[in-house]
Order: C-alpha cells, then structure tokens, then sequence
C-alpha cells in the first residue's frame, strides 16, 4: 500500500471524519467528562473545607467547655449552623413537663437537623457524577455499534472487504468507546470516594453534635446565666 494512501488514525482525524451521529455521541461524552472534571475540582475544595470544620465542631465537643467561645454562634459553616441551632433551644430551658431526657433529645435534634441541612448542601453534584459513570459506557457503546454499522454499509456500497476499507470507520467507532470510558472511569472513583467522604464528615459531626447536646443539657441556662453574673459582679 502507498504510505500515501494509508488512513490516517489521529484523533483529530478519528473525530472529523467519524459519521455525524458517532460524532454527536462524541461531542456529547466530551462535554460529560468536563463536567465530570468540574465537579471533581470543586468537591474536592468544598469537602476539604467541610473535614475542617467538622473537625473543629469535634474539638469544641472534646473540650469540656460548657459554652462555645464568644462569637463561635456567629460563625459561618458546620460549627456555627450547629450552634446557632441548639444555643436558642438551650436558653430557653427546659419545660416544666419535660424530663432531661426530652431536653437532651431536643437539643440533639436540633443540631443534628443543623448538620443535616449543612451537608446536604455539598450533594449536589454527586447523583450527575453517579450517572455519568453509570450512563457513559453505553452512550460510547451506542457510537460503536452506530460506526460500525455504518462502515458495513460503506463496505456493501464499495463492494470491497479489504482493510483499507473497514479499518477507518470501525476505529473511529472504538474511538467512541473510549471516549465514554475516559468520562465514566473518574466519574465512577469521584463518586465513590466523595459519598465515603460525606459519610465520615456526617458521622463525625453528628456525634460531635450529640456530645455538644448532652453536655448543654446537664447545665441549665439559668444557672450558667447565674454564674456568669457572679463571675461579673
């Protein structure tokens, strides 16, 4: 064969002369590994800052101190949600009617619904990194049996079977393949460590929560107020 003559298998060239319907699934698996990649970038910033804070909602619970520093309630992120969660339900005290038990489980289920809502803002992402995973291979999968078929056509047309003639169409066809396992692959390991991820931040602080709340509950707030005004005086 002339090398002159000899297809030519770059990429470039794989996706220009590819049919326009494998091209399109193409086009569309390139635009789902980019987004894929966006969501990568900005889970791993968002998670990163998330473990810090739920770190530091630990270590306020681990101090034995009955009160956050002044000006904790007003911060921003996990910590601050969690304490201006149950701080309000902590001074209003316990009613006359509810045992320690019932104010403890109040308390906790305010910070814990703090911590929920917290978290449930870095969700959004993970359920389109779960379906480009999932969906990808088989987007690719459609390309390939599109490509295919249409270089079968291009073989009855020409009435040749050599390979100069079925080897272009048929890679242009893997190709697409490819593409969709190049989006699905890191979709498939983001997903899966950012959901690990989120359990353990959740974890954490949800018992950091529960410690916070059953420290609260053994101090009543007129008493801590009572001290503070001694403390004063």
């Amino acid at each position: 064969m002339n090398p002159a003559s000899a297809p030519d298998f770059t990429m470039q060239s794989l996706i220009l002369n590819a049919d326009p319907v494998v091209q399109g699934v193409m086009a569309l698996l390139l635009l789902a590994s980019l987004a894929c990649w966006a969501i990568i970038i900005e889970k791993t910033i968002l998670f990163g800052r998330l473990k810090r804070e739920a770190a530091g909602l630990a270590a306020l619970a681990a101090s034995g101190a009955i009160l956050p520093p002044e000006g904790d309630a007003g911060k921003d992120g996990l910590a601050g949600a969690v304490l201006r969660a149950g701080l309000p339900e902590w001074r209003e005290g316990r009613d006359q009617h509810e045992s320690a038990g019932e104010f403890r489980d109040r308390l906790e289920r305010a910070m814990r619904a703090a911590v929920t809502t917290t978290l449930r803002r870095a969700e959004p992402g993970l359920p389109l990194l779960a379906t480009i995973g999932s969906v990808s291979p088989f987007v690719g999968l459609f390309g390939t049996v599109w490509g295919i078929m249409h270089s079968f056509f291009g073989i009855a047309a020409k009435q040749d079977t050599g390979l100069a003639t079925v080897a272009p169409g048929i890679a242009e066809a893997l190709f697409a393949t490819a593409i969709g396992l190049v989006a699905a692959i890191p979709a498939v390991i983001a997903y899966n460590r950012y959901s690990i991820r989120l359990s353990r931040i959740r974890a954490e602080a949800m018992g950091a929560a529960a410690s916070l709340a059953g420290r609260l509950a053994r101090r009543p707030a007129v008493l801590e107020g009572r001290r503070k005004a001694g403390e004063s005086a």
